[in-house]
């Protein structure tokens, strides 16, 4: 079962067109847990740290520095990626949208900025370096003292992400680690300098749920042809509803266990 594959032909498929891109983000803000999570928290975070400057680590499709560029105007934001695709795709959206970002390809083991950023967020990429702790040390020297970095991973419980099929292969198969433990995570950003605020799962009961009926059922659909995308619009019309009840519902609870770390953290 691939997710890449998939991955890399929506960011083709919308890379010219920012009207088309931006419904793409809004479809991955309902459909995602993730994003529910991260967005909740930043909403959170940003109206007491008020960042000046923000570094979205491992941006991805970009769709968490659109947002976080939308939600806070006034700040200067530096969206970093090793893959040269994304970097061009976004590097052009934000160029045409007139956006406050700087979209540039950066080694997050080698990348520092001494004392530059109020506020980071990585999502999903810290299980796909094997140099973890070196990343953390280069977040905490990036940070001005009182930064804050916000972490989204997956855990050591089965992350979602990494859901293995019967063959042993990882719904996505490039990461480094299965996940982190909330001790693991928490050991490595104390070691690094930073005081450790929250620790939280996530995708517990309702977003194992949810994640197979929003995500990984249509992708199994996708991997078999890509015209049957034809199909998903029928799905979502009877899941839908399902899979946001199940969000809500996941995102509601401090769960004891599940398969996500959302884990927030300061610069004394």
């Amino acid at each position: 079962m691939k997710y890449d594959p998939i991955k890399l032909r929506l960011s083709a498929f919308l890379k010219n067109s920012p009207p088309l891109k931006i419904l793409f983000f809004n479809v991955l803000r309902t459909l995602f847990l993730r994003e529910w999570y991260i967005r909740r928290a930043i909403r959170s975070i940003f109206p007491q740290l008020k960042p000046r400057r923000i570094l979205d680590a491992g941006m991805g499709f970009g769709q968490y520095s659109y947002f976080m560029a939308i939600n806070q105007p006034t700040a200067q934001l530096d969206a970093v990626d090793l893959n040269e695709d994304h970097i061009r795709s976004f590097s052009e959206f934000t160029r045409k949208l007139n956006l406050p970002v700087t979209v540039s390809k950066a080694d997050l083991t080698k990348f520092t900025s001494p004392d530059s950023y109020d506020f980071i967020l990585c999502v999903d990429v810290m299980e796909h370096i094997e140099e973890d702790r070196k990343v953390l040390a280069n977040f905490y020297t990036s940070l001005k003292k009182g930064g804050q970095v916000l972490i989204s991973t997956p855990s050591d419980q089965g992350g979602s992400d990494h859901d293995h099929d019967e063959h042993g292969t990882g719904f996505i198969e490039e990461h480094a680690r299965d996940g982190y433990s909330p001790e693991d995570m928490r050991e490595k950003l104390e070691t690094a300098g930073f005081r450790v605020d929250s620790i939280r799962f996530t995708y517990g009961t309702f977003g194992k749920i949810s994640w197979k009926l929003a995500i990984k059922y249509p992708i199994l659909i996708l991997n078999i042809w890509m015209g049957l995308i034809l199909l998903l619009p029928v799905y979502y019309l009877i899941t839908f509803i399902p899979i946001l009840i199940l969000h809500q519902m996941d995102t509601a609870i401090r769960w004891k266990t599940g398969t996500g770390l959302l884990v927030h953290a300061t610069k004394p």
